[in-house]
């Protein structure tokens, strides 16, 4: 029998609406520790976005590594299993690897490619062991995919490069970009697959871990950034046949299984914005007998830091609720509660949030966000105001090519666009050690 723990989107050193939130991952990394030791767990997989920028703070990094040490020492035959999600750095995940495996943990930031052409499948896949030190899984350990890193004309031919020059993340030359990512993702997971049945022995389960979006899952409303700038935005389940286990998925925060017990998301552990503050935030406990999943389990993780999300409604309501609220003075204040309030206006109020503010007076509780909402007129040019950060960068330059030239853009200038946002994002993935690290 094998215990695992699937967690996932821990996103160290998120800021909260320019909050931090060290106090409320401490504790929940705390509790993950003592959860681990009470149920014994022979392995820990942790499903990406381990950090919430690629160029995390020296504080986010320290809650990771004292945390891995912690476990080591507590649980010494402990199997950790890390992957890179689309919010972290894959080189900075895999930067202290050779020091980690000495701590029994194996960090995957990145997918390479052997010379031939073929993917190098031996270091994507991680022995997980029982208490005896008998390897009784595999665990298929599949960092967050790049474009740059799975198309291009070789990736989609599923062959070696066609000259010895061309590299297998080469500019795509044969179709739109999306399909060459869809092909690249394909043949990743087919050949880590493959690479997994010749390595495994009767008697041992394959469980796959993913930082992905399937198809059919469901997303949160505001906090989850598109994993794939213009591509496709979700997989396939049928990327994993029936011989794997159990697939341990990040990037979604609601916790939730798709389609089948076996296809799971963790969730985050925490509400990473008020839009999920009303659904259970857990860890998953997996046990396994053999080569087949026989349990899945759901842990609720404590909500360290409360959350209350006031509104909407109109004004006098609202100050009615805020002033209702409990609150408890004794407690630190890096633990008082987080504070959204939405009012809904007929006219502008000057004075909104000093308002807001003498109704909060002398709570313990703390305002990050006000947002104002006023009644739509017809005609009226607010009505045509857009927000930027929901519109996002792509529906930005679609609008604006099509305001400059009196028509969309087409298939072939919304692909330069989408290869040119993600060359941009993934330069900031560069070598961690050629750049400061900032506090």
């Amino acid at each position: 029998m094998l215990t695992l723990i699937h967690t996932a989107d821990w996103h160290l050193g998120q800021s909260f609406h320019g909050q931090e939130r060290h106090a409320e991952h401490r504790a929940f990394l705390a509790w993950l520790l003592d959860t681990l030791a009470e149920r014994q767990a022979d392995a820990l997989l942790v499903a990406g976005d381990i950090f919430d920028v690629v160029n995390p703070s020296l504080r986010a990094q320290e809650l990771l590594y004292d945390f891995i040490v912690s476990a080591h020492e507590r649980l010494p035959r402990l199997d950790i299993v890390l992957i890179a999600g689309n919010h972290d750095s894959g080189n900075r995940i895999e930067l202290p690897a050779p020091l980690m495996r000495r701590l029994r943990t194996h960090a995957l930031g990145r997918v390479s490619w052997l010379d031939d052409g073929r993917l190098d499948a031996e270091r994507l896949l991680v022995p997980l062991t029982d208490a005896a030190g008998e390897t009784r899984a595999w665990c298929l350990a599949l960092p967050f995919l790049r474009p740059a890193e799975v198309t291009g004309a070789a990736l989609a031919r599923g062959g070696a490069p066609a000259a010895s020059g061309e590299a297998p993340n080469a500019p795509a030359s044969n179709g739109p970009a999306s399909h060459d990512y869809v092909a690249g993702i394909t043949r990743v997971h087919r050949q880590l697959i493959e690479a997994a049945r010749e390595r495994r022995e009767p008697g041992q389960a394959l469980v796959a871990m993913s930082h992905a979006h399937l198809h059919g899952a469901a997303v949160s409303e505001a906090s989850e950034r598109p994993i794939v700038i213009g591509g496709e935005e979700s997989i396939s389940a049928a990327l994993f046949p029936p011989e794997i286990a159990y697939v341990a998925l990040g990037h979604l925060h609601r916790a939730q299984h798709v389609g089948e017990p076996r296809l799971r998301y963790s969730g985050s552990p925490l509400p990473l914005d008020f839009s999920e503050v009303g659904y259970p935030h857990q860890v998953v406990a997996v046990t396994l007998v053999g080569e087949a999943l026989t349990d899945t389990r759901a842990i609720p993780v404590p909500r360290p830091v409360a959350m209350h999300r006031i509104g909407p409604g109109p004004l006098d309501q609202v100050l009615a609720e805020l002033e209702a609220l409990d609150d408890n003075p004794e407690l630190a204040r890096e633990l008082w509660p987080w504070l959204e309030v939405r009012v809904e206006l007929e006219a502008p109020i000057p004075d909104l949030r000093a308002r807001v503010e003498v109704a909060l007076k002398d709570k313990a509780l703390r305002l990050l966000r006000l947002e104002r909402r006023l009644p739509t007129v017809e005609g009226d040019a607010a009505a045509d105001r857009v927000d930027l950060a929901s519109l996002g960068p792509r529906r930005l330059f679609e609008r604006t090519w099509e305001s400059r030239w009196g028509q969309p853009p087409g298939e072939d200038v919304l692909a330069d666009f989408d290869r040119l946002r993600q060359d941009v994002l993934d330069a900031d993935d560069g070598d961690p050690s050629d750049r400061e690290i900032r506090p």
